[in-house]
């Protein structure tokens, strides 16, 4: 035989040794913790796999890309979300860099208030369904938290938003907790006057920031809210 046809038959094998080989599977969609805080105050926390979902724009309909906030909205159905796309969104997860989410449920958005979404403490740089992710250096990550709340522009910033400091359950049938309260930069304050959740037990914050609460042994759902800001995460706390 040739050898240039056994050269040929050669790279043929190959060719289609290739064709057969099974797709490189793609990375399963983020699991992302949900918080959405509404006008009044009511919420929906859940957790929720961020996976590419369609969306509709006026006519057109636009694909956003998995690990997205967008796309974690859309898909957990906490209600009905109403897009402006300020691009040229389509059938490309690229091109959904222009999307803005202009009212969710009964809520839209009016002047400066309307709705805003932080990963962490600090409000997202990018839109929601940027594929550069939330701050422009990588899309949302499994365990990741994202909060969607409807901002009321208060100077240059949103109302302050609680999340917990240090948890200390140290001592036997109580806790201690730290609350603090972020702008969107993710500057924090103690947060003074806000009343912490532990189970059916409440206390409220001291200047410092911190509440002291009895509670029976066991574990325990704690959050935090009122004070005129965002309420917290539920998180689970084991007390002795």
């Amino acid at each position: 035989m040739r050898a240039g046809l056994k050269t040929a038959l050669a790279l043929g094998a190959a060719a289609a040794a290739v064709a057969a080989a099974p797709a490189a599977a793609s990375p399963s969609p983020p699991r992302i913790h949900q918080l959405v805080v509404f006008r009044d105050g009511s919420f929906k926390e859940k957790n929720t796999r961020a996976r590419e979902v369609r969306v509709r724009v006026g006519r057109k309909s636009c694909v956003v890309g998995q690990g997205t906030a967008l796309s974690a909205l859309v898909a957990s159905r906490v209600a009905k979300v109403a897009l402006h796309d300020y691009g040229s969104c389509s059938k490309r997860p690229r091109d959904a860099s222009g999307l803005f989410v202009r009212k969710l449920g009964a809520d839209a958005n009016r002047g400066q208030d309307g709705w805003v979404y932080k990963v962490g403490h600090r409000t997202a740089s990018a839109g929601a369904a940027d594929p550069s992710g939330p701050f422009g250096n990588g899309r949302l990550k499994s365990g990741t938290g994202v909060l969607w709340f409807y901002c009321h522009m208060r100077g240059s910033s949103c109302q302050r938003t609680l999340s917990f400091g240090k948890i200390d359950t140290r001592q036997p049938g109580s806790v201690s907790v730290h609350v603090r309260a972020y702008n969107d930069r993710g500057k924090g304050i103690p947060a003074a006057g806000v009343t912490v959740h532990v189970g059916s037990a409440t206390a409220t914050t001291d200047s410092g920031g911190v509440a002291r609460i009895a509670a029976s042994a066991g574990e325990h759902t704690l959050f935090a809210d009122g004070g005129g800001y965002v309420r917290s995460f539920k998180t689970r706390v084991d007390i002795r």
